[in-house]
């Protein structure tokens, strides 16, 4: 998929400016860039990063219409959705979370470097963070089963405020094994969003859970004890 493509595609949802767009081809480069020292996507053609990384994590916004949030990304990883989002978004302040040194690095360096102001990372496990019922949205891509990172989301999240899975084909099962989880931490799915990638890629379920009541303060747990006996 190239640039123009993009555009199009997200055009229904987005207005992407020339300026953004060379962002996205800066992000591109940056990923290429840092790659070769640290593995941080095992895809690395410039078509498929703007297909498979940048306009799968722009179909999660078809159904979030607001221009100011705050928002937490758990797992970032080389910024997907994060990154993403803050390129698009540019009146969201955008948390990146990540537990991985040399993957907060590149974040800093890249968000940095696009000239990003709404960005802020942090090197921290998920349960590990100082907040409590402070976002507006929390989203997490291919970090953990949705159980878990529902786990970890719904502590940090406002009453009313939404928590966005972007997740494949899987997503039903997802959500089965979800249940108990989204019944003790006061929560509810709202949306799901299934669209069908180009190129026969898969299908993407962008899953939008409300969160109806404060969380109990028991929650989140350490990582062994979520592991160990899921909610």
């Amino acid at each position: 998929m190239n640039y123009e493509t993009l555009k199009e595609l997200t055009s229904s949802y987005l207005d992407l400016s020339e300026q953004q767009i060379a962002t996205f081809k800066q992000y591109c480069a940056l990923l290429k860039e840092w790659n070769e020292k640290f593995n941080l996507t095992a895809i690395t053609d410039d078509e498929e990063i703007v297909e498979k990384h940048f306009y799968d994590c722009l179909l999660a916004l078809k159904h979030i219409k607001q221009d100011s949030l705050e928002v937490c990304d758990l797992g970032s990883g080389a910024g997907f959705p994060g990154l993403v989002f803050a390129i698009a978004k540019p009146h969201w302040k955008i948390t990146l979370v990540d537990s991985t040194k040399k993957k907060t690095v590149f974040l800093e360096e890249a968000a940095k470097a696009m000239g990003l102001k709404n960005v802020k990372v942090m090197n921290k496990r998920g349960e590990e963070l100082p907040f409590r019922e402070r976002f507006d949205l929390v989203t997490a891509r291919a970090v953990a089963p949705l159980y878990l990172l529902l786990e970890l989301g719904m502590p940090i999240l406002k009453v009313n405020g939404r928590f966005l899975a972007l997740k494949g084909s899987k997503a039903s099962e997802e959500l089965d094994e979800a249940k108990e989880a989204l019944r003790k931490l006061n929560c509810s799915v709202s949306f799901i969003n299934e669209e069908e990638l180009p190129n026969d890629a898969g299908k993407r379920n962008n899953i939008i859970i409300t969160k109806d009541k404060p969380t109990n303060k028991k929650y989140p747990r350490t990582w062994g004890e979520m592991q160990k006996h899921h909610l």
